[in-house]
């Protein structure tokens, strides 16, 4: 049952409209019209078709009174006109109309009441109405009976957009209107796309009020403080913050009040290549639940046997699941305002420490810079590293000014006080391309990250960084003290010292676009070019 009719957009439609159904029913929808299938210990296995990814070159928001001076347009925020948003939107219901079945999910974005925002999500397919049900914050039947949405998403697969027509890239597109509270996303299966909506309906309207959105996890260990780790892609974020000893708050997706650090969701999306039991076993527990999707994982048709190791569809194999399923999660998925914020990268140059302790303005400069590097391979003839600076940790999803995120960071942890952390999941001994070199050990990042989150780290002796200016530990109890220095771990040290010159240049020429807007202090926290 819907508590207010989809009429309050316009919305006139002869489907069958299946409202707020749970995990078995929209399970045996899925199955039914055979959108997946259930694997051999009852999680529901998708194929996300052509797009195993987001779309990021098909993604707009519509320019007008409400965004023009607000939004940071650019290759990421592109404006769509109005007379294409109308085009675009009137399609759409046109489109809606002709439907035979619909689902519709009411759900908070927001798990701190007083920041939450109320969003109905309308979809064509049946594991698209379990997987949002699953990732945001799914109301109790007393909420639901007077929900009122405030925000509505439509996901239709079989749209295809007509580029002259609704001033987009393709025959694809993400269109969003925040005057009209309304997002359109239209020929993609992708499911992240709604996830990533609500992220950046999020991101766009909780600075207004003073709250930090953050693309981090987040958990609280045993003496009740908080930690969040801010992370891109394949740096650990999920893994690290599932950690059996502390209580996860959320894996991706968080806000930072002056109460509280909240999850704005409900569920996790953790990647899925190469997971074993032995080394996430969390996570893969999950996988044997029923409840849990699963997306372009490869599975034995014969047994219902899943393969984790194979990425020839994508490497970006995903697994969606309610929080609950992960041991020792947060109640509510808030907590304290934190005492300590990470900030995780994987550093394929093999250049930067295991750890290394930010002050206030370093930990503003590199939140900015958002950088992990990603090993080369994947083109014929590149055999290099790449740096990727994607500012706050998350520039896809950010629409306001990247300094709108960093100032509130620094105020954030100046009232808190916060201590902040850089932590290097990547490669020690030399650049990820070369011969015999591999990555941190994990049990060495675990060992550092938990002497920082119970503060004894700090009690450590420190070293001055010549490159980059923070303080790394000289030694840590369990730990290879070789580790926490970089240089000793080269072959040939010289080597190491261009390599890290050749990365500080990076750092300061991403960095330029930003010195016009941070203080002093935070510029003197660049690293140093020799």
């Amino acid at each position: 049952m819907l508590s207010h009719p989809l009429d309050h957009l316009g919305i006139t439609t002869s489907a069958t409209i299946f409202a707020n159904l749970g995990t078995a029913p929209l399970i045996e929808h899925a199955i039914a019209r055979e959108e997946g299938k259930l694997t051999r210990h009852g999680a529901l296995l998708v194929d996300t078709g052509k797009f195993t990814g987001r779309s990021v070159k098909d993604k707009f928001i519509v320019r007008d009174a409400v965004t023009e001076d607000t939004v940071n347009w650019g290759a990421i925020n592109q404006p769509m006109a109005g007379e294409h948003w109308a085009n675009l939107k009137a399609d759409f219901m046109a489109a809606l109309a002709n439907q035979d079945e619909l689902f519709v999910a009411d759900l908070f974005g927001g798990s701190q009441p007083e920041y939450r925002v109320n969003v109905r999500v309308i979809t064509q397919m049946a594991w698209h109405s379990l997987f949002i049900r699953t990732l945001l914050v799914r109301p109790t039947a007393d909420e639901l009976a007077g929900f009122l949405p405030e925000y509505t998403i439509v996901n239709l697969p079989s749209f295809k957009a007509n580029p002259e027509r609704h001033g987009c890239r393709s025959d694809t597109v993400i269109a969003v209107n925040f005057s009209e509270k309304l997002i359109l996303i239209g020929n993609t299966e992708y499911s992240g796309e709604m996830k990533k909506g609500v992220f950046g309906l999020l991101n766009f309207l909780l600075p207004a009020q003073g709250v930090m959105p953050m693309h981090c996890s987040a958990n609280i260990g045993n003496d009740g403080k908080s930690a969040i780790f801010f992370g891109l892609s394949g740096t650990g974020k999920t893994t690290l913050s599932a950690d059996a000893s502390r209580t996860l708050i959320g894996d991706d997706e968080h806000g930072w009040s002056d109460q509280a650090v909240f999850n704005f969701e409900g569920g996790c999306y953790a990647k899925m290549i190469n997971l074993s039991a032995e080394g996430e076993p969390e996570i893969y527990a999950t996988t044997q639940m029923f409840g849990t999707i699963l997306e372009n994982v490869t599975m034995d048709e014969a047994t219902r046997e899943l393969d984790f190791s194979d990425g020839s569809k994508t490497e970006n194999t995903r697994g969606a699941y309610p929080i609950e399923f992960i041991p020792n999660v947060s109640e509510k998925n808030l907590g304290p305002a934190p005492s300590n914020v990470i900030m995780l990268t994987a550093d394929a140059f093999g250049v930067l420490p295991p750890i290394a302790r930010l002050t206030p303005d370093q930990a503003m400069y590199y939140f900015l810079s958002g950088y992990t590097a990603k090993v080369a391979g994947t083109e014929i003839g590149v055999t290099e590293p790449e740096a990727t600076f994607s500012t706050c940790f998350g520039a896809a999803f950010m629409p306001r000014h990247p300094s709108v995120y960093g100032n509130l960071l620094k105020e954030r942890i100046a009232k808190g006080g916060a201590q902040c952390w850089l932590v290097n999941t990547g490669w020690s001994g030399g650049k990820a391309t070369q011969p015999g070199i591999k990555r941190m050990p994990i049990k060495a990042t675990r060992a550092l990250l938990n002497a920082a989150l119970d503060g004894s780290l700090n009690n450590a002796e420190f070293r001055k960084d010549p490159n980059f200016g923070f303080e790394v530990p000289v030694s840590v109890p369990g730990v290879d003290a070789q580790l926490l220095d970089p240089r000793k771990t080269w072959a040939d040290p010289q080597q190491y010292d261009q390599t890290a010159q050749e990365l500080v240049g990076k750092f300061i020429a991403n960095f330029e676009q930003f010195v016009d807007y941070v203080d002093q202090g935070v510029r003197n926290a660049a690293p140093t070019a020799a």
